[in-house]
């Protein structure tokens, strides 16, 4: 392979490579590639899996880029590891962080707690600075108080320090002159500005997006530097670059500016890879299935959705972000039995064997049962095929673990313990699914889908084993499983653009007066768009701007957001008042099903994202025509408490235009196992991708 892209996703239970590059003829092909992962020190399993490649034969000097997704800025934030950060407020708001927004976590429990600030009380230092709605100041810190306020902060022995002013979005250059007068009071310790980071409205959650920031600044800063030395020693010159929340990527360089930007990066890949498979009229949601959790994504006309509501380690984070919610537990998620009712009830996850001592069956000092032993006695995978033969899989250990579980449920009339085991597999897959389908329930409803007009793609190394199990649940007719199912994070890492989010907010009426303070702002944004893709090292004139404004009708609590407008970066906006205010009733339509266009419109931030040339796809190798999907062997498939004599059959045998496999059957493709359970069928689509279709009346 030449002119060779990397994408790689570090996860909880293995390391995933996708190496997308040009054949000998001409074509794009991709190469997976999984190794363990190494939690307590994730970059030795990307040095590691790189290595692993170079003996597999790929040429270091032939690699372009090499895209990166992680979780460590995530898992800091989860388990409140960050940094030491002092918080620098407007006076009279030191309880900001600790009163949010006023709300419990849970209405009607009386036991709820709030989420635990990232900053105690003790290090939030007030200053004399504000500014009123205007953009005027309403107090304005002189030396005298910056030196005070510096001593102050000082004494909190902080590592970086977080600022955040009333009003500070209206004009971000007075929030970011008093983070430079403190910076050099401070012997230039960083000072993360709140507004000059992100100018977006209302204090807490700006005042967040601060601390989050620098939370996990150093942390970011440390893990990336030592990344690049790593691959450097490695021989790998070619520019690093790190995936990004909103499904796009960044350099190193505006990732070390903004880590805040990649902290739901590894997610966000698989959505951007689904996106770009599904093409421009794509309906879909995701399924991504790893060994620790279960992660869906909505996918429409081609993009996955982004939000501006989602949360991190329980607190809600402002930036976009691609729409990934959590939804169960994944391949090594652990069977438990819970006694709080006073009477034993089966629960699956969220605690996960991990990559060591993984589970059971892996006969590696794991003696919890879990998803996966649940997989291995119910037949869905066989012992001496799991990852392409690589990790031998031990059924005794697994049936050992299950029955277990069986004996403490108390299942009934069942001496034998392979039946015991055979019976707790079928309650950890019911419970796990039924988690699983709620969750995806409830969180399509939200935003106003019905599952069953959409496709399932399920990838992640559990995503196409269990993702008949869910379709199944929750209506589904049709599932696609990619090529690369089982390193689709890693591929989308590869195949993403380069990508950044810009916004400011306003609020204003929406006039043909106020409408040129809109203009003002849109232009502002452009400018920062243009030299943002440039320092990236991607064209501008290859590069596009989509354009969004969060709108309301004057007097409604919260905004939605309205595309508004998208075309080359280089060329001028052309957007007008009628094409706003139309496009605001059109979305308030399909949302809520009315608009009223007698009513007064507001608007609150104006957003941007500026997008990269997107990079070649991979072009799958493809079976012949006649294709018979001819079954290799045959074993015994558990499915919803029955037996069934199964098809075990290779993905390369399954030929686009052959015939279709039947189901009950079992496709193997080496990094994972596809169940297509009885009533539906296989194909092989034109691009590699296998489409499972149920049998409707």
């Amino acid at each position: 392979m030449r002119d060779i892209r990397i994408g790689i996703d570090v996860g909880g239970t293995f390391t995933d490579f996708a190496v997308v590059g040009q054949r000998a003829d001409g074509t794009t092909g991709v190469l997976e590639h999984k190794t363990p992962s190494t939690p307590d020190e994730p970059a030795r399993a990307v040095v590691t899996g790189l290595e692993e490649l170079v003996a597999q034969g790929i040429d270091l000097a032939q690699v372009r880029a090499v895209a990166h997704g992680t979780t460590i800025g995530l898992n800091a934030i989860i388990q409140r590891s960050g940094a030491r950060v002092t918080l620098v407020v407007s006076a009279g708001h030191r309880d900001l962080l600790e009163i949010g927004r006023a709300r419990m976590p849970r209405s009607f429990d009386l036991h709820a707690t709030p989420e635990v600030s990232p900053v105690p009380r003790d290090r939030v230092v007030e200053i004399a600075a504000r500014l009123g709605f205007d953009g005027v100041p309403v107090a304005a810190p002189d030396r005298d108080e910056l030196d005070r306020v510096a001593r102050d902060v000082r004494a909190t022995e902080p590592d970086v320090v977080a600022l955040v002013l009333v009003g500070g979005f209206v004009d971000p250059a007075f929030e970011r002159e008093v983070a430079r007068g403190l910076r050099a009071r401070l012997d230039g310790l960083e000072v993360v500005a709140a507004a000059a980071t992100w100018p977006e409205i209302r204090e807490y959650e700006r005042g967040l997006v601060a601390v989050l920031e620098a939370y996990i600044h150093p942390l970011m800063t440390g893990y990336l530097t030592d990344l690049q030395e790593r691959l450097s020693r490695l021989g790998l010159t070619a520019p690093l670059y790190i995936t990004g929340s909103n499904g796009g990527t960044l350099s190193v360089a505006a990732a070390l500016r903004r880590p805040l930007e990649t902290v739901l990066s590894g997610p966000a890949s698989g959505v951007t890879a689904a996106a770009r498979t599904l093409g421009a009229g794509g309906r879909a949601v995701t399924f991504d299935m790893g060994g620790t959790s279960s992660d869906i994504a909505v996918v429409l006309q081609g993009r996955g959705a982004l939000t501006t509501g989602s949360h991190v380690g329980g607190l809600p984070l402002i930036l976009p972000v691609v729409d990934v919610n959590a939804i169960g537990a994944g391949g090594g998620s652990i069977a438990w039995i819970d006694t709080a009712g006073g009477s034993a009830a089966l629960r699956v996850g969220p605690r996960s064997a991990g990559a060591v001592p993984g589970p059971a069956c892996y006969g590696l000092g794991g003696v919890d049962a879990t998803i996966t032993d649940a997989y291995l006695v119910s037949g869905f995978i066989a012992p001496e095929h799991f990852l392409h033969g690589e990790v031998p899989l031990f059924r005794h250990r697994a049936v050992e673990a299950l029955a277990g579980v069986a004996d403490d449920l108390g299942l009934p009339g069942r001496a034998d313990e392979d039946e015991r085991a055979v019976a707790a597999a079928d309650a950890v897959l019911r419970v796990a699914t039924a988690q699983m389908a709620t969750e995806l329930r409830k969180r399509l409803a939200e935003r106003g889908h019905e599952a069953a007009d959409l496709t399932l793609v399920p990838f992640g190394g559990a995503g196409p084993t269990h993702a008949a199990l869910l379709a199944e649940e929750v209506g589904v007719t049709e599932i696609l499983v990619p090529g690369a199912a089982a390193t689709y994070c890693a591929l989308g890492a590869a195949v993403a653009p380069l990508r950044s989010d810009f916004a400011r907010s306003l609020r204003r009426p929406l006039t043909e007066a106020t409408f040129r303070d809109v203009r003002q702002v849109l232009d502002d944004l452009l400018v920062r768009a243009r030299a943002w893709i440039v320092d990236n090292g991607a064209p501008v004139e290859a590069s596009v701007a989509r354009v969004t404004a969060d709108m309301r009708y004057l007097g409604q609590a919260y905004e939605i957001t309205v595309p508004l407008t998208e075309g080359p970066l280089e060329d001028a906006v052309e957007l007008t008042t009628a094409q706003v205010v139309a496009a605001f009733g059109a979305e308030h339509e399909r949302l809520y099903d009315f608009s009223d266009p007698t009513a007064t419109i507001e608007v609150a931030t104006v957003r941007l994202a500026v997008v990269g040339p997107e990079p070649v796809l991979p072009e799958r190798r493809r079976g012949a025509a006649d294709g018979t999907g001819a079954a290799a062997e045959r074993r015994p498939l558990r499915w919803y408490g029955r037996w069934h004599e199964t098809a075990v059959v290779e993905r390369s045998v399954i030929g686009v235009g052959g015939a279709a496999v039947a189901g009950p059957a079992l496709v193997e493709q080496g990094d994972t196992t596809v169940v297509v359970p009885p009533g539906w069928a296989a194909a092989a689509d034109e691009a590699g991708n296998l489409r499972l279709r149920k049998d409707t009346p």
